[in-house]
């Protein structure tokens, strides 16, 4: 990965290809994952490489880590959260609020939760979901969700032109992605 660099727009067409000095199996499937995975990090880090490549190698550390035992998209959701992505309690309407508003502001956004302000308590995870939905795909952006199989919530947010590339990737990946709320 460090000795060359990823075209976004080739839709990883090299990925699955033949790579020279790489006899094994097993080392050819490590670096097509490695593939795919830089094209998720990179349509969900759009015109930001560097934290993709941040995230990148937060992800190869966690692959190495885990070994044969490695779940792609639990590893991917970990190296993305709070930078790219979010991962909160599927009750914790405070943390999925946040972790939205942080990631909008990575695409100078602002989602208007229609919260008064003299009123404390937030709306369920289900309707801020899809407020947020609502609000990103009228700015040209999807808000992604992934199951988790815990009682958590878990997504990403994406330009809505990116959204037939994520689903091929996610596709590859065996991550359970899906675009809006659950």
């Amino acid at each position: 990965m460090s000795t060359h660099e990823y075209d976004p727009d080739d839709n990883f067409g090299h990925a699955f290809h033949a790579q020279a000095g790489v006899d094994d199996d097993d080392a050819l499937e490590h670096a097509a994952l490695e593939q795919v995975a830089w094209q998720f990090l990179l349509l969900v880090n759009p015109d930001d490489e560097d934290a993709a490549l941040q995230q990148f190698a937060a992800f190869q550390l966690a692959l190495d880590e885990a070994g044969d035992h490695a779940d792609p998209a639990t590893l991917l959701r970990d190296a993305i959260d709070w930078k790219a992505g979010f991962h909160v309690g599927e009750d914790d309407a405070q943390g999925l609020t946040e972790a939205l508003d942080e990631l909008a502001a990575r695409f100078r956004l602002h989602i208007d939760w229609g919260l008064d302000e003299d009123t404390q308590a937030l709306p369920d995870t289900d309707a801020l979901l899809h407020t947020a939905f609502a609000q990103l795909r009228e700015r040209h952006y999807c808000l992604w969700t992934m199951e988790t199989g815990e009682a958590t919530l878990a997504g990403f947010i994406t330009l809505e032109r990116d959204m037939e590339a994520m689903q091929l990737v996610a596709s590859a990946l065996g991550m359970p992605a899906r675009p809006g709320p659950g």
